[in-house]
């Protein structure tokens, strides 16, 4: 796709990596685009999991200075004995990955792009059409009031009919902020492709920390939509140690016990009353449970406090008074492809004000 300043939003691999299999009926496409609703870090960790435990190869190549404001996402650059050492690049990519059964599927993974979002979503569109595309499965990860010791909730929107048990639906309306890919979702849709959104529900204290459970969830949804296998062992084991650690920190503090127990309380008692009164698999907007603009107005706060801290680089205590429990990166080390399994923990302490945040459903 070319712009009218001869710039080229995109550069096609050649020669082109195959993309059909003798099976193959259509491709599903996986939108796992950093830098929105991307709680627990779920949405990043998802692309890069799926790269690092599966063959892929590039289709698409974006270009970055038509779609990406440096200044809201600067590149880490290193000085290294005094000299300084090329910038840290993220590339914004369309790639065709092959499961361990050789089923293909597309991804489309890196940051999601500040400008020009009508461009970038007609230009994936026509790639999907290019490639086959039948049905586009979209990664979201919300901070949301529930608890971690909890079955962690993943919804579902979008023309594609799940499971209401396993992936609910909310009804009537939600407000939520913009994002290049949800106007992705809108224009695939248009074009007769079948689109399905999942967002992962991330208890809010731990939002700004990674959290694996959450990247679990979503690429067991990716499954079950695409009919793919990604191989999860290792993600599992991460996502255990994670909340061994956070329940003997729990255990720790009488003070953040009571704010989880708080939490357990309603979320048993709403889970109840859904189960109850929806038989069809659909979040009802009234009584306790979280409405949509109650949703709305928790991404809208996790997004400001995502875009304040690149600006000063230290997340700390949040609006809420809880300090996000600082989880100790897990990398590619942990993937399948690799035997190192370090129990490298870090401190997943939160801190309580005092204030009780079950109020906040």
């Amino acid at each position: 796709m070319t712009m009218d300043n001869d710039e080229t939003m995109y550069e096609l691999e050649y020669p082109e990596p195959e993309t059909q299999s003798d099976a193959s009926n259509g491709l599903s496409l996986v939108v796992a685009l950093q830098g929105y609703a991307d709680a627990g870090q779920a949405i990043d960790n998802a692309g890069s999991h799926i790269k690092a435990a599966l063959e892929h190869a590039p289709l698409a190549t974006f270009n970055n200075d038509l779609l990406i404001d440096y200044r809201s996402r600067r590149p880490a650059v290193h000085i290294v004995d005094n000299e300084l050492a090329p910038a840290e690049k993220t590339e914004l990519s369309l790639d065709v990955v092959r499961d361990n059964a050789g089923i293909p599927f597309l991804l489309l993974s890196g940051p999601e792009p500040d400008l020009r979002w009508s461009a970038f979503t007609e230009a994936v569109t026509d790639l999907s059409k290019r490639f086959k595309v039948t049905k586009a499965v979209s990664l979201y990860s919300a901070p949301m009031p529930v608890p971690h010791t909890r079955p962690l909730i993943v919804t579902q929107h979008g023309s594609y009919k799940s499971d209401p048990l396993r992936y609910p639906r909310f009804d009537g309306r939600i407000t939520v902020p913009g994002s290049a890919q949800l106007e992705l979702e809108m224009k695939m849709a248009k074009e007769g492709i079948e689109t399905a959104g999942f967002t992962a529900h991330v208890p809010h204290y731990i939002a700004a920390s990674e959290y694996p459970s959450a990247v679990v969830k979503l690429l067991r949804a990716v499954e079950e939509t695409a009919g793919v296998s990604i191989p999860l062992q290792a993600l599992e084991r991460e996502s255990e140690k994670v909340e061994r650690e956070l329940e003997e920190q729990v255990e720790e503090s009488g003070e953040i016990a009571a704010v989880v127990h708080a939490l357990e309380a309603q979320y048993d008692q709403e889970t109840a009353r859904y189960r109850e009164r929806h038989d069809r698999g659909l979040l009802s907007s009234d009584g306790e449970v979280p409405t949509g603009d109650e949703i709305g107005a928790e991404l809208e706060k996790f997004l400001a406090q995502v875009n304040r801290d690149k600006d000063t680089q230290d997340i700390g205590t949040g609006d809420d008074g809880v300090e996000d429990i600082g989880a100790e990166s897990w990398d590619e080390s942990d993937s399948p492809r690799s035997d190192d399994d370090d129990d490298n923990s870090g401190d997943r302490r939160p801190h309580s004000d005092g204030g009780d945040d079950s109020d906040e459903d």
